[in-house]
């Protein structure tokens, strides 16, 4: 296929890989954010007084509306500027921390490229500062599949309960929370709504974004009730929330003047990199990247919120390609029979099986299954066939899925030891294996591309990375109450997390759906609450040992 027409916006894309850029290596947070540094100087910049008048109240824009629109997407978002009170001491020690980062600043642009101006244009919609198109640089540096400890995900790291809120579905399909349109839509509608909230305050708005509403709201009212001032810089916020309002004054005063500061930022111009496909069902995304004449990297890049081989049964369906390529895979596309947008298998069920047991064969979830067949409940007879959706490609060829990621994680060379593997058991927990091997629990789940909070599965294989010489992992002490020697069979009680399923606990626990169900009288459709505790009997026999 010829693709020099898309190699600089594949080049863009490729480098949004790049997991070690300078902020992430001075702090070690991998979060994209940069800390401060104690021993920078605190005098601001002679620029840091010149891109506002004092008198602007905070939310207005700058005079610019009669001025012709630029050319240029940094220049828009220039002239978008509306917050004031860069000033401050604070500013001026994280200014000097990102004017340090060399290149860091082209490669977060670059990766900016395809990404940037759909924020632009929403946020101008709504009549927000443009400043606020740049703190997906503070969030994530533009790092789409970016996860942190928190997990928080996606260039805007919305977690998990916030992004529910604002309608990003989560699911062993879809992550909404890194599809960039969609994140971008639900970031905008939460800062519009801190901007209400605090009257047009944006550095309080920006503060409560990172920090949460509840948090601003109370140091106000400790300030207030002890006759202190109740504006941003007087707050008694937590560490991380003080840095994070002045690291984006920072940017927003480097890209203001990048040439005068020593940086440099990729052209961007000011109109669409990318456009958006409806489609009105579910395609194989090797399919997808074929009829674009894109390789799978590149469509992933561009369309990060799909976790597996194809756009998820429910949808969303909607595709980002390169706008010189959406014409003619329109065209392409529409000569395809119906047929070859998926790859399906007939599946004969034998006597015993289950749709868990089915769907955890082909690696796809019961839900999928169910749709697929339109099928209400859990119940199969023997003998019936199931349509199977299954990837038109080796797994191997669909190099940015959820799984590959991960093990591209775990499979990275590091200089922290020695590298050894733990097969997770039944009960264990990033703390319990932490413990064992005497190590951290952040820097455990961090090298196996997880979050500590982040549900392990039996079987599962995790990466450790010791010192070398310690030797062999403590032995594992924990109880097991209930259990005589020699029994095969094992009570468990387990304690539902947030984001788990029947399905889920079953495969982790390798046991069918149907006998926790009827273990726990349960309905097919029951919705699971944290905290809720389930009954299983395990077979010891069928669970993975170190």
């Amino acid at each position: 296929m010829n693709r020099s027409l898309l190699l600089p916006l594949i080049a863009a894309l490729t480098l949004a890989g790049c997991a070690s850029v300078p902020p992430e290596d001075a702090t070690g947070t991998g979060d994209g954010t940069a800390a401060t540094d104690p021993q920078a100087s605190a005098s601001p910049p002679p620029s840091m007084t010149g891109n506002r008048a004092a008198s602007d109240p905070p939310g207005s824009r700058q005079a610019t509306d009669e001025a012709a629109p630029p050319d240029d997407l940094w220049e828009r978002i220039r002239r978008g500027y509306a917050i004031p009170g860069h000033d401050n001491p604070r500013v001026a020690r994280q200014f000097n921390d990102y004017a340090s980062y060399g290149d860091y600043w082209l490669r977060v642009s670059r990766r900016a490229q395809p990404y940037l101006h759909p924020i632009v244009e929403t946020l101008d919609d709504r009549g927000i500062p443009l400043e606020l198109a740049l703190l997906p640089i503070v969030e994530s540096a533009f790092r789409p599949f970016a996860y942190s400890h928190g997990r928080a995900a996606g260039i805007w790291q919305f977690i998990p309960a916030t992004g529910r809120h604002y309608g990003l579905e989560q699911n062993w399909w879809y992550d909404g929370r890194r599809d960039v349109l969609a994140a971008t839509e639900a970031a905008v509608d939460y800062l519009s709504y801190l901007g209400e909230m605090f009257e047009g305050d944006w550095l309080l708005a920006i503060a409560a974004y990172n920090a949460g509403e509840g948090t601003v709201q109370r140091a106000i009212e400790r300030n207030r009730r002890a006759g202190r001032p109740t504006d941003y810089w007087s707050l008694d916020l937590p560490e991380e929330t003080m840095n994070y309002v002045p690291r984006l004054l920072a940017i927003s005063e480097l890209v203001a003047d990048p040439e005068r500061h020593g940086i440099e930022l990729e052209p961007i111009a000011n109109r669409p990199a990318v456009e958006q496909i409806e489609l009105d069902r579910q395609i194989d995304l090797a399919l997808a990247a074929d009829l674009a004449d894109i390789d799978m990297e590149t469509l992933y890049r561009l369309n990060p919120g799909y976790n597996r081989w194809a756009t998820p049964p429910t949808g969303p369906h909607r595709l980002l390609l390169p706008r010189d390529r959406a014409r003619a895979f329109r065209a392409r596309l529409a000569e395809q029979p119906d047929n070859a947008w998926m790859r399906w298998q007939r599946h004969q069920i034998a006597r015993g099986e289950t749709l868990g047991g089915i769907a955890a064969q082909y690696h796809i979830t019961v839900d999928s299954l169910r749709s697929a067949n339109d099928l209400d409940g859990a119940l199969i007879r023997a003998g019936d066939h199931l349509l199977v959706p299954i990837a038109s490609r080796p797994t191997g060829e669909y190099v940015m899925t959820a799984g590959a990621r991960q093990q591209k994680t775990r499979n990275r060379q590091r200089d922290e030891g020695e590298r050894r593997l733990y097969t997770v058991r039944s009960g264990d927990s990033f703390w319990s294996i932490a413990q064992r091997f005497g190590v951290g629990v952040r820097p455990l789940a961090r090298w196996n591309g997880m979050a500590p909070g982040d549900t392990l599965g039996v079987g599962e294989q995790l990466v450790v990375w010791t010192q070398r010489g310690t030797g062999d992992p403590q032995p594992d002490r924990r109880a097991r109450p209930g259990i005589a020697a020699g029994d095969r069979l094992q009570s468990v009680t387990y304690s539902v997390r947030e984001g788990d399923s029947l399905y889920r606990i079953a495969r982790q626990f390798n046991v069918s759906i149907d006998d926790l169900q009827r273990w726990n009288d349960l309905s097919a459709d029951a919705y699971l609450q944290p905290g809720q505790s389930l009954r299983m009997r395990v077979d010891v026999t069928a669970q993975s040992s170190p």
